[in-house]
């Protein structure tokens, strides 16, 4: 009997085992999506990549919503440095604002609209004019990595030519046949180059574009310092690229997706993206829900040019409850 009792209760603790990991993963996947939660990554979004010199007065992120996979969120057309929560708009994929009220927007959604209808598997788009990577898209020299953490750009990247599909003129992404064309050279890859205007990024995720970016824009000024030595040089290739991903280097930022219900991944950005960083010689360190992204450290790039104190709206907006602006050093972010 004992005997009987003892294979029983093996048999449920196996069963158990077989289970419980189905029903967490089941509870995962039906959790319901978080859109705040989403609107406060697109706005940290926007602030880090301003404040690592990927966008300036320019440029423009968006996220496809998390509860319509037809739909996508970008700000108003402002500057990226000073995006607010309240800034946020809702598009749909043939990019109409669906709730413009008297705010502008950008001429060029159509790049992430396009992108979006042709990507399922796209969740994030961000368009730069991020300043090193543009002359690789006006020369015969290509953007290949050399950077471990830039392994996603093996083997190239590929550069649209607007020339070939609109003749001379305007380089601006305006109407829904020129985003089409640009989605059509992007094809399957995280990263093309706009020939004399910019960049676009594309990921599985919000974390994961802004990593993307930046690794660009570092690869980038490092394959010029590179060529500058003379010689040839040794890139990454498309199996160390894909083994750099395999072992998390450059892809480390995921996080679950917005609105799983990981309270630990979830928490308010306000109160880590803008706390004070530390610096050293020439690392930023980010405290943040993306602090694994880059393993604690982001290479600082050159200060934009551009720089302004962040509006007080901007800080109540951002600044977690309870907290007061004064430990925060949001000039010290934002100036």
């Amino acid at each position: 009997m004992y005997a009987t009792i003892r294979r029983l209760g093996r048999a449920l603790r196996g069963l158990a085992v077989i289970t419980l990991p189905a029903l967490g993963t089941a509870v995962w996947a039906q959790s319901p999506p978080n859109l705040g939660a989403a609107i406060d990554d697109l706005v940290a979004a926007n602030r880090i990549l301003y404040r690592q010199g990927v966008v300036d007065g320019f440029g423009h992120i968006s996220i496809r919503h998390p509860e319509r996979k037809d739909r996508f969120l970008m700000s108003a057309s402002l500057a990226p440095g000073r995006v607010s929560k309240a800034d946020i708009m809702e598009f749909d994929l043939d990019g109409k604002p669906l709730d413009q009220r008297d705010r502008s927007i950008y001429s060029e959604r159509f790049i992430h609209s396009e992108i979006y209808k042709a990507r399922p598997d796209v969740n994030a788009v961000l368009h730069s004019h991020s300043p090193t990577v543009i002359p690789f898209s006006v020369s015969q020299v290509p953007l290949r990595p050399i950077l471990n953490s830039a392994g996603f750009l093996a083997p190239n990247v590929p550069v649209f030519e607007m020339r070939r599909f609109a003749g001379s003129g305007s380089l601006l992404i305006t109407d829904g046949g020129r985003g089409k064309a640009l989605a059509e050279t992007l094809g399957d890859r995280p990263v093309a180059l706009m020939r004399g205007h910019g960049n676009v990024v594309v990921g599985p995720s919000v974390q994961r574009v802004v990593a993307r970016a930046i690794y660009t824009e570092v690869n980038a000024r490092l394959l010029i310092q590179a060529i500058t030595l003379g010689g040839p040089l040794v890139y990454i290739d498309a199996e160390e690229g894909k083994a750099a991903k395999a072992i998390g280097i450059a892809t480390r930022q995921d996080t679950p997706p917005t609105g799983s219900g990981s309270s630990g991944s979830r928490k308010p950005w306000a109160a880590r993206t803008w706390a004070r960083p530390r610096r050293s010689a020439n690392v930023l360190s980010w405290q943040s829900p993306w602090h694994s992204t880059w393993e604690g450290a982001v290479p600082m790039l050159p200060a934009p040019p551009h720089r302004w104190s962040c509006p007080p709206k901007i800080e109540a907006a951002t600044r977690p409850r309870g907290l007061s602006a004064t430990p925060l050093n949001w000039r010290g972010l934002c100036t």
